[in-house]
């Protein structure tokens, strides 16, 4: 135990502060006896004492001081370098401990404060590199169990479906293939929403930005989705501009575009109205897409770019959406060097973005 302890930085603190009392006690010990005591037997030899006597005189009193003021210098030195010693190594080997226990999967770790101000400023640190790992592990669990809910349900339908067909038990006709179909896209839809995600994620380089008029890429986007919203009843307004010219990737812009869309078209109840606007402000074009609905509760808000994440689950899987959609327009705008951000009240939801704006030519 003693070698441990010397080992650690509390050991090597006391071996150091004990070095340099000896040194200093060693400094001043040659000091007092030899200089010193020449002197003093000097002066006793010229007021007639023997310099035999002198020394003597001298050794029994100062030297047994000097020896007796040393050990004692030795002894606090040590206490007071072992007690120091402990007090900066409890904090590290708590540190220690805490990094093992996440190392083995558990994330619920934490070291307390610890004094003095670095270690009190790693303990901190280390605190949140823990939440944050604890979050990330949490958001890994929800993907893996969302995205195996999504692949269950279409998978049970098709393989009641064909069981259905096999046993005779369901008639082979239209309908029926029309719904193995509608599975199946289902399917397709979910694997292309998860290889675009795990492309952002894998991606080494940054997307590749040009000049794009971001108006004309709303207006193209409006009138391909329009359709849809007319079939289902639903008011759509756009406002932009003329030209405004933004950097982003066109391939991109057109999926955020795209899926902004089609989330108002699934959410927005028959009659309602959807509102597509664009505008610069200051250094960055921004586009909103907002819509008539039941909104989003306060508490969800901060969520629903993640992946998975569903203000309602039941409503949301019943309308087809798998709760990707939202999370690959974050990870496309940020990715081009934008923005994302959404906002609920008085029965409209907004939904926005942002990208470097470009100076129109004077």
């Amino acid at each position: 135990m003693i070698t441990r302890f010397l080992g650690s930085i509390g050991g090597r603190i006391a071996l150091a502060a004990m070095a340099c009392v000896l040194l200093a006690v060693g400094i001043l010990a040659v000091g007092v006896m030899i200089v010193g005591g020449d002197l003093l037997v000097h002066l006793l030899m010229v007021h007639g004492e023997q310099a035999t006597n002198a020394r003597g005189m001298f050794d029994g009193t100062i030297g047994s001081v000097v020896a007796i003021a040393a050990a004692l210098a030795l002894l606090a030195a040590a206490l007071l370098a072992v007690a120091v010693g402990r007090t900066l190594s409890r904090p590290v080997s708590q540190l220690d401990d805490a990094a093992r226990r996440i190392s083995s999967g558990d994330y619920a770790a934490r070291v307390p404060p610890a004094a003095p101000a670095e270690l009190a400023s790693l303990s901190e640190s280390f605190n949140r590199m823990a939440e944050g790992l604890a979050e990330q592990e949490q958001l890994r669990r929800d993907f893996v169990a969302n995205a195996a809910h999504e692949l269950r349900t279409p998978l049970t339908n098709l393989k009641g479906y064909l069981e259905g067909l096999r046993d005779g038990v369901i008639p082979p006709e239209r309908a029926t293939f029309e719904s193995l179909m509608e599975e199946t896209e289902r399917l397709v839809r979910l694997s292309r929403s998860l290889d675009t995600l795990a492309e952002g994620d894998a991606a080494e380089e940054p997307a590749a930005l040009e000049q794009v008029d971001l108006a004309a890429a709303v207006r193209s986007s409006v009138e391909l989705a329009r359709p849809s919203f007319e079939q289902r009843g639903l008011s759509l307004a756009v406002d932009v501009p003329g030209s405004l010219v933004a950097r982003a990737n066109p391939d991109h812009l057109a999926q955020v575009l795209g899926n902004l869309l089609q989330n108002a078209l699934r959410y927005t109840p028959a009659g309602g109205l959807v509102q597509v606007r664009a505008v610069r402000s200051g250094g960055v074009a921004m586009v909103a897409v907002a819509n008539t609905g039941e909104g989003i509760p306060a508490a969800d808000l901060p969520r629903v770019f993640e992946r998975f994440y569903r203000v309602e689950k039941s409503r949301d899987r019943a309308q087809g959406g798998a709760g990707i959609g939202l999370a690959i327009v974050r990870q496309l705008v940020e990715g081009d060097g934008g923005e994302v951000g959404v906002d609920s009240a008085d029965g409209v939801t907004r939904f926005w973005f942002s990208l470097p704006a470009v100076a129109s030519a004077s």
